[in-house]
């Protein structure tokens, strides 16, 4: 059974025409604890058919080792969004956790930013993150069931688009709830960036960009 409607299939082969770069996605799962790795590979699937310029690579988290130590992903079901093709180009967007529920407009819109190759953002954050000498990791903790999470996801997945120093996480806090203890996880969303320096609730572009400048301060 398809976990995408037929309107929305034909709302997104539309969205997906305005791809002007092909978009992989890869997407890491395992067979130990991984509660959501089937729907999570469904929806990957599903989403990958829905255009010609997206493709689709999987790989096991444990028999795979090496890739996903080159991927840096360390857990999963875990989806990394990157620039396809012939000069394939890994920006940092990571999904640690199904895309579902209100998340799943996260991960189209990070698809088409990615396939758009722009990110959105204003000049004086894109200038900012060019400049950036330091490395910058943002873990977004979110649920499906969270209206306002993916705006948080999203503007980090825009910063990390910008500069190859930024990587830029969702993470589903009830799949992972060890991390969700480990940063105090609360509510949702909330921003930890550094591991030291945190936002609650969907911040403002100008917000995070001062956040993300107090992370390397």
């Amino acid at each position: 059974m398809s976990l995408i409607q037929a309107k929305d299939r034909e709302y997104l082969i539309r969205e997906f025409s305005q791809l002007q770069q092909p978009v992989k996605l890869v997407l890491f799962t395992s067979t130990r604890d991984c509660e959501y790795c089937t729907e999570t590979r469904q929806i990957a699937t599903e989403v990958a058919e829905l255009s010609p310029q997206l493709s689709l690579e999987e790989h096991d988290l444990q028999r795979e080792p090496a890739i996903a130590a080159e991927y840096k992903v360390d857990k999963a079901p875990a989806l990394v969004i990157m620039r396809g093709g012939e000069s394939p180009k890994d920006y940092g967007i990571r999904y640690y956790g199904i895309p579902a529920g209100y998340e799943f407009s996260s991960l189209i819109h990070s698809i088409l930013m990615v396939g758009k190759g722009e990110s959105g953002l204003s000049a004086a954050s894109k200038a900012w993150a060019a400049s950036l000498t330091q490395p910058i990791h943002i873990q977004v903790f979110v649920t499906p069931s969270c209206p306002y999470c993916p705006q948080a996801v999203l503007l980090a997945h825009r910063f990390a688009l910008e500069s190859d120093l930024i990587r830029a996480d969702m993470v589903e806090a009830m799949e992972f709830p060890e991390l969700a203890e480990r940063y105090q996880v609360m509510g949702v969303p909330r921003t930890v960036i550094n591991e030291h320096v945190h936002i609650e609730g969907a911040a403002p572009e100008a917000v995070l960009q001062a956040k993300l400048k107090e992370a390397v301060a």
